[in-house]
């Protein structure tokens, strides 16, 4: 089977999936009046993905070579989550102290952790090499810090230094990390800046990877795999100039796209390992150890947000929707529409895929503010009180990185399976939000504070 018709078959079972779940989660009482908007993981989806990022390496790469894919938990920061990756063969890929507490969490090992950030503090990277985590330098000042950390500690840690091989941006410029002026990496093409990083090697035997990650959502496959081909000639130069294979471990991070236009997955990993394969050969012939980072292609499609229609009004002859799903679980797509587009299925009361001539309509969010829409000019069923929107392909980036605007709750996240007898499963990965835990992550203990601070001469 081609890629592109097992995408399109794989697309099929992930949308039947996905209304049997909408339909069973208004069944068992996860969506309601009282509970009007939830989100959806599709576990075997998940599970699926994983496996198919595993297989499509292992379809290019030597025999015995080593392979760490390492999940930017960034995309979906759930402790269930990256357990259940974790499970599935994947690792972390973490970008803060949060983020390395979460993979802690999770059982995911330190050998099986990269630490990727821009601001690393002295207890950050102080910790992460006891442990013996993976680290990529972003800077020179970076890497003094952590020549005086080498020299008072026996560390396990592999140490790499992250290049910005300054290629060029993709469709959404603030996720094109390859730019001219990028704040990530060492930018390879400013003077001098090549000969440091290969001076930096020389110097320090210690230093064994390479980390380049040209962006992510918007770049085109072919520039990825250009910055990846950059990274490995500039590895090649390095051991070839050094005259011993120091560089062992190429982490060429991730950032391959998703369509969010439908359900099929597009590109697929084996198109993308093949066309790295075509571009960087040498870098599967099992002299270098891989390490990727993907996020949003692991679980985007794997995840879905329902929410209520709660009243239906129109304005200056168009429909609108007034639903539960804006900018609190969808801020890309509210405030940069162009650049995240959302696909938003109707379902009706009971949670059934609603039938009937497309009407353009808008599917609005909670928030109280004008620019609070899921979805603009849409063309749906025409939606009705008490139907049900869904936002498609949020899996990552979307329901768990919540904006509190309004102080809008926190919904709900529950996986899902198939039951075995025609019906649907259902975990908890997060409870809804309380109004309760509102009050006290807005300083609810602390509400006298300021009323009781006098400066001198008052009172």
């Amino acid at each position: 089977m081609n890629d592109v018709h097992q995408g399109h078959t794989d697309g099929a079972e992930r949308a039947a999936r996905r209304d049997r779940a909408v339909r069973a989660a208004l069944e068992q009482g996860l969506l309601g009046p009282e509970s009007p908007i939830a989100a959806l993981l599709d576990v075997t989806g998940i599970r699926e993905s994983a496996a198919a990022l595993r297989a499509a390496f292992d379809a290019v790469t030597a025999p015995g070579t080593p392979v760490l894919h390492a999940f930017a938990v960034k995309a979906n920061p759930m402790v269930a989550v990256v357990r259940l990756l974790r499970e599935e063969g994947i690792g972390a890929e973490v970008a803060s102290p949060g983020e390395l507490a979460l993979a802690r969490a999770a059982g995911v090992r330190p050998e099986r952790t990269v630490f990727d950030a821009p601001a690393k503090t002295p207890a950050e990277l102080r910790e992460a090499l006891a442990l013996g985590i993976a680290v990529n330098v972003d800077n020179p000042q970076e890497l003094a810090r952590i020549d005086g950390l080498m020299r008072s500690a026996d560390s396990r840690s592999p140490v790499g230094i992250r290049v910005n091989p300054q290629i060029g941006a993709g469709s959404i410029a603030a996720l094109s990390t390859a730019t001219a002026t990028s704040k990530f990496g060492v930018a390879l093409r400013d003077e001098g800046a090549r000969e440091w990083v290969v001076r930096a090697f020389a110097e320090r035997p210690w230093l064994t990877r390479l980390h380049a990650h040209t962006g992510s959502q918007g770049i085109p496959p072919e520039l990825l795999a250009r910055g990846v081909a950059e990274t490995y000639t500039l590895a090649e130069e390095i051991n070839g100039r050094l005259g011993r294979r120091q560089i062992d471990t190429l982490d060429i991070g991730g950032g391959l796209g998703v369509a969010f236009d439908a359900d099929a997955t597009s590109p697929t990993y084996a198109q993308y390992a093949r066309l790295l394969k075509e571009t960087v050969p040498g870098l599967f012939d099992g002299r270098y150890g891989l390490v990727t980072e993907f996020g949003r292609s692991l679980l985007a499609k794997q995840g879905t947000v329902v929410a209520r229609v709660e009243y239906t009004k129109s304005a200056g002859g168009r429909p609108i929707a007034v639903t539960h799903a804006g900018v609190q679980v969808a801020p890309r797509t509210v405030y940069a529409p162009r650049s995240w587009p959302l696909r938003v299925a109707a379902y009706d009361a009971k949670g059934r895929p609603k039938s009937g001539a497309a009407v353009v309509q808008d599917v609005a969010g909670p928030a109280c503010f004008a620019g609070d829409l899921l979805a603009e000019g849409c063309a749906l069923p025409l939606l009705e009180q008490g139907d049900h929107v869904a936002a498609l392909d949020t899996g990552a980036y979307y329901f768990t990185a919540h904006y509190a605007y309004n102080s809008l709750a926190r919904p709900g996240i529950y996986g899902f399976v198939p039951d075995g007898s025609g019906g649907v499963a259902f975990a908890t990965v997060r409870q809804p939000q309380t109004m309760a835990e509102i009050v006290a992550e807005s300083g609810g203990a602390h509400a006298a504070a300021l009323t009781t601070l006098h400066a001198p001469g008052r009172h």
